[in-house]
């Protein structure tokens, strides 16, 4: 695996993308099978089902994202954190703030980011669970766009929440999106 089959420009967030999370169980199986051969084949079974659940999972979404009309496949957050997901669907990822939550976008950044998505009729926002919704629900009044859930970005839930495992955030992010995009 080379980092430029994984990269979206200056985006750390390689995890939002079942394409890469396919491409890094395989080198972690492949790097503890050649640590320890005598467990290979249990790290193979182990690979082969976990891929067969993101194959599955990709299978469920990707019919849904690709019957969006043109004019429903982009979407708004907070911070800059869903490209690879945006890049593996035919979306495009519009974000307030850059790759990091830790700085808030100026009063100027968020009225330029306000004519952008009423510019591009942006038809869903989607609140993070790591940052503030106020900016958040200010476009959505703003631009008209629906408040299509919270994501989670950078952050499992709690064990008893949505998406307390990789395949539960990805599961959960997805129907989010399919649901908040459809016309």
């Amino acid at each position: 695996m080379c980092s430029s089959d994984l990269a979206v420009k200056d985006d750390p967030h390689v995890w939002q993308s079942l394409a890469n999370a396919r491409a890094i169980v395989t080198a972690l199986a492949t790097g503890m099978s050649m640590a320890d051969p005598a467990g290979k084949p249990v790290y193979d079974a182990n690979l082969a089902a976990y891929i067969s659940r993101i194959d599955a999972l990709d299978a469920e979404f990707r019919p849904r994202f690709a019957a969006l009309p043109q004019d429903r496949r982009s979407f708004a957050t907070m911070h800059d954190a869903f490209r690879y997901l945006a890049r593996d669907y035919g979306l495009t990822s519009h974000a307030l703030q850059g790759i990091s939550t830790h700085a808030q976008p100026s009063a100027g950044d968020l009225a330029r980011i306000i004519r952008q998505l009423k510019a591009l009729k942006t038809p869903a926002v989607f609140l993070e669970n790591v940052t503030d919704s106020r900016a958040i629900d200010r476009i959505a009044r703003e631009t008209g766009a629906k408040v299509g859930g919270t994501l989670y970005s950078d952050a499992l839930s709690l064990a008893d929440g949505p998406a307390p495992s990789y395949i539960g955030l990805m599961r959960h992010n997805l129907s989010r999106m399919a649901e908040a995009l459809v016309p």
